[in-house]
């Protein structure tokens, strides 16, 4: 069963207008109710955007560089998957921002609404307490009239059977006691006149106070239905937050279930390994029986055995395979050689990180935290430098350079 507003706000006090401040005070209390529905929104959108935020930065930042083979990959894969947990972070604050222009819009239409209802009922109030007092003071007159006019009357039969009044003063007092009398039918038609008057006003503010608590007991139930309908959107909003969590850190265990400690082990050692086997034992060597070996073979033998050994070394390490003599002679390792147009140019295979310079376009602001990082604003137009492979790209705006989270950038 519904109970109705216009129903049972009512009062015994012709003038309360008890019943309408009650409803009244009811609704402002429903307009701060949802001004804070409205600043817990705000403040979980701003909470969660700067978790994502903060969330992107920390993938970016977290390294693994170092580590190899499926380890590797799942460090990755955790750091790729944190960024995209803080972007659905970042995207969940755009919809709660959403919902505070809703909430709003919704208590701005109420409060004009409101309005109109107020202004009609603060009228038909006035009228009838002005009618009501102005009906009351007619009633005293009236009676006040009457009175004098009972008295007047006796005060006029009295003198009529007093033996000595004189008959002037008998018709004087006759005159003054139908002058009362005529004064007392006056204020009666006087008072009457106000009573219908104040009983049309009532019947005018009656239906206003009906229409008035039918208009605000559907707004009450309008705002009643949105708060909870934005309570539990917001519960949903949550809710699938959390399950987009789960499912991108489902995508890091499946990833750490291919990983494999043994061929990662197995990988380190096919392209760090040094060699099979142990290097060959210190043997003793007599002191006399080496001077005695080299007394015979002479120093040839030696120098033989140098030059054979240094000739062995520099076939082993030139790629054309040529032979190279003593005589030659022997470079030292470079980046750089000489053209013969005299320009120097990389030796292939030691290239430098490539540069570029082409025009990205910011999709997210971005504030710098530190003094080699650049701020950037959503559409900002910035000229790629180079593009670290740690996700940290270096920029050039408007003859500032610095570093910008590669993805908040996109190619224009």
């Amino acid at each position: 069963m519904t109970l109705q507003f216009k129903d049972a706000f009512w009062a015994d006090d012709f003038i309360s207008n008890i019943g309408y401040e009650s409803i009244s005070q009811r609704l402002n209390d429903g307009r701060r109710t949802c001004k804070d529905m409205e600043e817990l929104l705000k403040m979980r959108a701003s909470a969660e955007e700067k978790y994502g935020k903060e969330l992107v930065t920390i993938a970016r930042k977290a390294g693994g560089l170092y580590e190899i083979c499926t380890l590797r990959t799942s460090f990755d894969e955790m750091k790729r998957q944190i960024e995209n947990v803080g972007t659905l972070h970042i995207q969940l604050s755009g919809l709660l921002k959403e919902e505070v222009k809703r909430m709003e819009q919704f208590r701005e239409r109420q409060k004009e609404q409101r309005k109109k209802f107020d202004a009609i009922m603060e009228k038909v109030q006035k009228a009838k307490v002005s009618l009501y007092k102005k009906t009351i003071d007619s009633k005293r007159s009236y009676e006040q009239r009457c009175r004098e006019a009972d008295e007047a009357e006796q005060t006029a039969e009295k003198m009529g059977n007093t033996p000595t009044a004189t008959p002037k003063q008998i018709e004087k007092m006759n005159n003054k006691s139908k002058q009362c009398r005529e004064a007392a039918e006056e204020a009666e038609k006087q008072y009457t006149s106000n009573i219908e008057q104040l009983d049309k006003t009532r019947q005018e503010w009656e239906s206003t106070h009906v229409s008035t608590c039918e208009m605000f007991q559907q707004q009450e139930e309008d705002r009643l239905s949105v708060l909870r309908n934005a309570l539990w959107v917001h519960c949903n909003h949550l809710s699938m937050q959390s399950v987009k969590d789960d499912e991108c850190y489902e995508d890091v265990r499946k990833s750490l279930e291919k990983c494999d400690i043994i061929a990662d082990n197995n990988g380190f050692v096919e392209m760090k390994s040094t060699g099979s086997t142990p290097p060959a034992p210190i043997e003793y060597l007599n002191y006399y029986q080496r001077d005695a070996t080299a007394d015979r073979n002479g120093s040839a033998g030696f120098v033989g055995g140098v030059m054979k050994k240094f000739s062995n070394l520099l076939q082993g390490n030139c790629s054309s395979g040529s032979k190279v003599s003593l005589n030659e002679t022997v470079a030292q390792p470079t980046a750089l050689v000489e053209t013969s147009d005299g320009v120097y140019a990389s030796i292939p295979g030691c290239q430098g990180s490539q540069l570029s310079s082409e025009q990205y376009k910011a999709v997210y602001d971005y504030e710098a935290q530190v003094d080699d990082e650049l701020s950037v604003s959503f559409g900002d137009i910035v000229v790629v430098i180079d593009q670290g492979e740690d996700g940290w790209w270096t920029v050039q705006r408007n003859g500032r350079t610095g570093l910008v989270p590669g993805s908040y950038l996109a190619k224009e």
